[in-house]
């Protein structure tokens, strides 16, 4: 079943207008967000990234999207998928309503959701291979709109493609000034000795939930020393670690990039740090 504006659909009759402005120009933006036995993991930090996002690419916020409403059609979306005392994925995605060209007839907005299984309900670290390769075929423009999640995701597709042609589990991708900032799939943590650093949000990398969360943990853990700072590409080589996070995985270790192995071990303690805090909030 599918949430389309406050009401469930069967997904095989459910259908999208050809003029869709999310179809049409990418104009629109998502979350997606890991429920466990009906609990949205920091929904809070969803929602504000949500609304920030719909501020910026200047839609009508209606005032019925408050915290709590959407965070029921998204407990519905559950129910009638049955997942709402499971593990599940939902995607909830915000376009501006259909009508214009490149300038909207009107500014605002409407919604879908939908859910999926997941196999785990907390985040493990899986003891697997993981290996990465730079993706240098288009690089992302360092700006504002780089750090939210639009539906327009080109340069992550064409990346994906490129990554299962070669036999990769995910790609990092460079900004036009050539440093890292982030993977196909969520953002990257470099750990060399005791100190760690990850892009920060004006090389372009995604406003991720997860990276917002380490990045309160990691200040608490006096026997590391933390910075949000460029990363070039000469640096993965000499590091110990490198990992990914995001919402649905929590922490990915990279075991391999060219020819460099890669440990796992601070990665292992931060998983362990943030499954506290989900099971706090």
């Amino acid at each position: 079943m599918i949430n389309h504006n406050g009401t469930l659909i069967p997904t095989d009759t459910a259908h999208l207008s050809p003029y869709n402005r999310g179809f049409l120009y990418g104009d629109g933006v998502f979350e997606t967000i890991k429920a466990v036995n009906g609990k949205l993991l920091f929904w809070e930090d969803h929602y504000f990234r949500l609304m920030a996002a719909m501020r910026i690419l200047r839609m009508d916020i209606p005032m019925s999207f408050t915290p709590e409403y959407l965070e029921d059609q998204l407990q519905q979306t559950l129910t009638a998928n049955n997942l709402h005392q499971a593990s599940a994925r939902i995607r909830l995605t915000v376009y501006r309503q259909e009508g214009g060209h490149y300038t909207p007839e009107q500014r605002g907005v409407a919604f879908n959701a939908f859910a999926k299984a997941l196999s785990t309900p907390f985040y493990t670290l899986e003891d697997t291979a993981y290996e990465v390769e730079l993706y240098k075929d288009h690089y992302v423009a360092a700006d504002l709109l780089s750090t939210l999640k639009t539906t327009s995701k080109v340069i992550h597709v064409t990346g994906s493609i490129f990554a299962q042609d070669n036999g990769y589990d995910n790609c990092l991708l460079l900004n036009t000034e050539k440093n890292v900032i982030e993977a196909l799939q969520g953002n990257l943590f470099l750990v060399k000795g005791n100190h760690i650093k990850t892009p920060p949000l004006e090389d372009g990398c995604l406003r991720g939930i997860i990276r917002k969360q380490l990045l309160a943990i990691l200040p608490k853990l006096p026997e590391y020393s933390f910075e949000e700072a460029s990363i070039s590409p000469f640096e993965l080589q000499k590091a110990d670690e490198l990992f990914i996070t995001n919402t649905i995985i929590g922490i990915k270790p990279i075991t391999k990039y060219r020819k460099k192995s890669y440990d796992h071990k601070v990665a292992a303690t931060l998983l362990q740090k943030l499954n506290v805090k989900v099971r706090l909030t």
